[in-house]
C-alpha cells in the first residue's frame, strides 16, 4: 500500500492486537463471582495512567457512579476516548484546573464540552482552552470505528470518512493509496482501552449483561476493553440470564467486575426506566461559571458524599427518582 499522507495528531494507545491479547488472555473464563462495589472496582481496575473509555451515548445509559468514583479516588493522568461524551466528561474533567492535579491527560475527541441542547460546560471549556490536555481529533464514527477494528482484533480499519476535512489533519488516521481499486482510503487504528465501564438494566454476579435501547459502540468497547466494568440497575439470578440467553448482550468472559447500581445513569436517562433530571443537570452548569461555585458545588456533591447513593439522596431521593420514573413513563405513552 502506498501512504499518501497522514494527521498531525498524537496517538494514545497502542492499536497492536498482539499487545492487547497478552492482557486479555489472563482474563478468566469461569463462572466466578464478579460482584462487588463501585468503590472497588475503581480501586481495583482504573489506575493511574489508564486509557478510560466509557459507554452509553451523551446523557443516554451512562454509568455515572463509576465516572463519581474516579474523581472521588483522584486518578490522574488518565487517556480517555471523548467518543460520544457529555456528563461523563464534564465529571471527569472536574478532576483538571482546580488544584487537585491532572485527572485527564489526553483525550481522544468527537464529542466532548457539549451537553447536546443544553449548552456548553464552562468548566470543561475552561481546561481545554488552557491546553492542559492533549487533544486529538476524530469524527464520533471513526472513533465507534477503532473500537470495531480492536474488537475485531485487528490493527486498523479502512474507511472513506474523513478524508478532505480538518478532522484528518488534526487525527492521527493516514490515507492511502487502495492496493485493489486505487482510490484514497483513511486508515483509523484501533482502540483498545486499558478499562472501560458500561450500564446496562440488568447482569448476573457472573457478568452477563443484556440492555435495551441503542448500543452505539458498546458491542464493539466491551470487546476491545482489556479490563471492563459493568453497573447494573438490577442484579438478576444466572437462572434468568439462562433462560434466554440470546437478549445477553456483553457475555460473562468479557468482564472483570459487577456493580448493582439502581438509577445508575442518573441525572442521565435509562432506556424505558427513567428520563434525565434536567433540574439537577441546568444546575450543575450553573455551578461551573466560577471556579469558586464549582468547587463548592463539588466539595458538596461528590467529594462530601460517601458513595452514588448518598448523591442520590441529597438529589432529591427516591420522591424525585420517581418522578423522572413517572416522566419516562408518560413519553413511552406518547402524551
Amino acid at each position: 500500500m502506498i501512504e499518501l499522507s497522514r494527521g498531525l495528531g498524537e496517538l494514545f494507545s497502542d492499536p497492536s492486537p498482539d499487545a492487547a491479547r497478552l492482557a486479555i488472555a489472563e482474563k478468566s473464563r469461569s463462572l466466578t463471582d464478579k460482584l462487588t462495589t463501585v468503590s472497588d472496582a475503581v480501586s481495583r481496575f482504573v489506575r493511574d495512567g489508564d486509557y478510560l473509555a466509557i459507554g452509553g451515548f451523551g446523557l443516554n445509559r451512562i454509568p455515572t457512579a463509576i465516572v463519581h468514583e474516579i474523581l472521588r479516588q483522584g486518578r490522574q493522568n488518565l487517556r480517555f476516548a471523548g467518543h460520544t461524551s457529555t456528563h461523563d466528561f464534564q465529571i471527569l474533567v472536574a478532576g483538571n484546573g482546580m488544584g487537585n492535579g491532572r485527572l485527564l491527560a489526553a483525550v481522544d475527541v468527537a464529542y466532548i464540552i457539549g451537553l447536546e441542547m443544553r449548552g456548553l460546560s464552562p468548566h470543561g471549556r475552561r481546561v481545554v482552552e488552557s491546553g492542559e490536555i492533549a487533544l486529538t481529533e476524530w469524527t464520533n464514527y471513526t472513533l465507534a470505528l477503532r473500537f470495531k477494528a480492536a474488537a475485531m482484533g485487528i490493527p486498523f480499519l479502512p474507511a472513506r470518512s474523513l478524508l478532505g476535512t480538518d478532522t484528518f489533519t488534526r487525527s492521527a488516521a493516514r490515507s492511502i493509496e487502495c492496493p485493489f481499486t486505487g482510490e484514497k482510503l483513511a486508515l483509523v487504528p484501533a482502540l483498545y482501552p486499558d478499562v472501560a465501564a458500561i450500564h446496562v438494566h440488568e447482569a448476573d454476579r457472573h457478568g452477563n449483561a443484556r440492555f435495551r435501547g441503542m448500543s452505539v459502540a458498546d458491542l464493539e468497547l466491551a470487546r476491545a476493553a482489556k479490563r471492563l466494568i459493568i453497573t447494573c440497575e438490577r442484579l438478576v439470578p444466572e437462572e434468568e440470564m439462562r433462560r434466554d440467553p440470546t437478549r445477553t448482550t456483553i457475555p460473562y468472559f468479557l468482564v472483570d467486575a459487577v456493580c448493582e447500581v439502581p438509577f445508575g445513569s442518573y441525572p442521565g436517562n435509562m432506556p424505558g426506566e427513567y428520563f434525565s433530571d434536567e433540574v439537577h443537570i441546568r444546575a450543575w452548569l450553573e455551578a461551573e461559571n466560577t471556579q469558586e461555585t464549582y468547587r463548592d458545588w463539588l466539595r458538596r456533591t461528590i467529594y462530601g458524599t460517601r458513595d452514588f447513593a448518598d448523591y442520590l439522596q441529597l438529589c432529591g431521593g427516591l420522591p424525585r427518582l420517581q418522578e423522572l420514573r413517572r416522566q419516562d413513563l408518560m413519553l413511552d405513552r406518547g402524551r
